[in-house]
């Protein structure tokens, strides 16, 4: 992948971005639920496929989407918060897990090339060093953000240049290859811990209940999970309604490259595919930003981390899937692609009574009594 250049103004980019988010376009949603119902089945046979494909043409603003061009962003990032023994691998663990995925061989890349989609593995900001690849966007932002339970995650310009350099990315994206529906995911041990703060903070519930086992930590390693998450707030103090504010505090790079990702893909009106906790989290911190953004996110699954419970319930989303999964990388949201792919083509493909010839319930002549 050619090298970047740094967003030279990222605060005007983000503003910029948030200018051009709208909300869904009704009209097009009423055009493809009109539809729905000429189509050749009994009303609602289709169950939420045929809602979702109705929430994709408001989204797209197109009453019968195509999204034959599928992206899967998987942004790594490290987290100092490691030190306070939050997680069950070695902060190393990110690094290679980024090499799994330039080498083809993560759940992400099978479920990604299974839903027909290209993967693009963004460093965001890994502590160790990681593979010059041609498929590796190096951003680098930084060795890893310092410990949220000490002080600030990083600087507000950080955290700025995080979400813009998010939105180039997808932009640059979107003219290269195109772009008609976006997967986030991401990488990096800590990151759990990080989500929580940021969902306990902008869902205003304790700590202990939206923070998850994570990497499958026990008991003793949860609990020093939990006090560092209860220590982070008490020394950030972040406000949720400042979304760059809330990065800085108790994000991670990886959580800012996904949550002006998100941004850019509402304002190109491009559905965006929630995955798990983190990526649900860097939504969250979208939101926060740019309120209207939220029309544009899909929720692909629920997964067993409580926190993702709270941002579905805070973000009013309804998953696809109940898997009981976990694993983060974009493995839910890749399969969320598939179903909004097949719900879209539902929608275009199938035929009309009319068209098909065939009689539709209001053909049905009443017998005379």
């Amino acid at each position: 992948m050619p090298a970047f250049t740094p967003v030279a103004n990222p605060a005007a980019l983000i503003a910029a971005t948030v200018e051009a988010i709208r909300p869904a376009d009704g009209d097009a949603a009423n055009r493809a639920d009109e539809r729905q119902g000429r189509l050749t089945k009994p009303p609602g046979a289709l169950g939420r496929l045929e809602g979702l494909a109705t929430r994709i043409a408001g989204i797209t603003g197109h009453d019968r989407p195509h999204l034959d061009q599928r992206l899967v962003i998987v942004a790594a990032g490290d987290h100092g918060v490691t030190a306070q023994g939050v997680s069950a691998f070695p902060a190393e663990v990110t690094a290679q897990m980024v090499a799994n995925f330039l080498a083809g061989g993560a759940a992400i890349n099978v479920l990604a090339s299974q839903a027909g989609a290209r993967v693009l593995v963004v460093d965001a900001g890994v502590r160790s060093e990681t593979p010059v690849h041609p498929d590796l966007l190096r951003l680098r932002l930084g060795p890893g953000t310092d410990d949220i339970s000490r002080g600030p995650a990083m600087t507000r310009v950080l955290a700025e240049r995080a979400i813009a350099e998010g939105i180039a990315l997808f932009e640059r994206e979107r003219a290269s290859g195109g772009v008609d529906i976006v997967a986030l995911g991401e990488m990096g041990i800590g990151n759990s811990t990080s989500a929580a703060a940021i969902v306990a903070t902008v869902t205003d519930r304790h700590p202990r209940s939206v923070t998850g086992r994570g990497t499958g930590v026990d008991d003793t390693h949860y609990e020093l999970k939990v006090a560092a998450i209860e220590r982070a707030l008490q020394v950030n103090a972040p406000d949720p309604t400042d979304g760059v504010g809330l990065l800085a505090a108790l994000g991670g790079f990886e959580i800012g490259v996904l949550a002006g990702a998100y941004l850019a893909a509402a304002a190109a009106r491009v559905p965006a595919v929630i995955d798990g906790v983190i990526s649900g989290a860097a939504a969250l911190v979208a939101q926060a930003i740019a309120p209207d953004a939220v029309d544009a996110f899909i929720a692909s699954h629920r997964s067993v981390e409580p926190g993702h419970h709270a941002m579905l319930e805070h973000l009013r989303l309804e998953p696809m899937l109940d898997l009981g999964m976990r694993l983060g990388e974009g493995s839910g949201a890749a399969l969320g692609i598939s179903l909004c792919v097949a719900a879209c083509r539902l929608l275009d493909e199938m035929a009309t009574f009319d068209e098909a010839g065939v009689s539709d319930s209001e053909d049905v002549v009443e017998p005379e009594v």
